[in-house]
């Protein structure tokens, strides 16, 4: 086992989970995955990949404000989030790096 700081200033976890068989609907079922791939394109176009990582996630607790995406090392939370949202995130995000 190798143990090392983490390698990134920025992680951005984006809940993905699905369940079908819910009354309350799950992130996944909310489009969280377009948000992933927006988010993910928006790390790329802004060339920040080697700072910021974007990675899904299971169930976050909170389904009932979905989808939920949370930002650490901040430990800042988004809820309901609509891709519309994801150039407010990654300026948001950028505002540290100041």
């Amino acid at each position: 086992m190798l143990k090392q700081p983490i390698p990134y200033k920025k992680i951005i976890f984006v809940c993905t989970n699905k369940r079908e068989d819910s009354s309350t609907p799950s992130c996944g079922m909310r489009k969280s995955e377009e948000i992933l791939s927006k988010l993910k394109q928006a790390v790329r176009d802004r060339n920040l990949r080697e700072f910021v990582r974007v990675s899904k996630t299971g169930c976050l607790g909170k389904c009932e404000h979905g989808p939920n995406i949370m930002v650490y090392p901040e430990g800042i939370w988004y809820s309901g989030v609509k891709e519309e949202d994801v150039p407010f995130i990654i300026d948001e995000l950028l505002k540290s790096f100041q």
